[in-house]
């Protein structure tokens, strides 16, 4: 079970609780969200989508309505197991 690591005052709504989901999934080691930004157009729901592959893991790109967060995931998984474990919980 990996960690949920919460440092910032602000979060998209309903981020966090599906961010716990994916720490408990084996694998990941560690789930930081990041900033926050205003982004131009409307996202209907909370929507996580792959963005990029870093050092050690994976950035996610979390958007609700005008608003998106950059999420980092620190896992040992490749790109395609670990974007059917991200479509499992979304």
């Amino acid at each position: 079970m990996g960690r949920l690591v919460i440092t910032h005052s602000t979060y998209l709504d309903g981020l966090i609780p599906l961010l716990k989901v994916l720490a408990s999934k084996p694998y990941i080691d560690t789930v930081t969200p990041a900033v926050i930004s205003r982004v131009n157009g409307r996202c209907e729901g909370l929507k996580i989508r792959l963005s990029t592959e870093i050092k050690g893991g994976f950035k996610l790109i979390a958007r609700r309505g005008s608003s998106a967060q950059e999420v980092f995931v620190v896992t040992k998984l490749s790109q395609a197991a670990f974007k059917e474990l991200l479509g499992a919980i979304d």
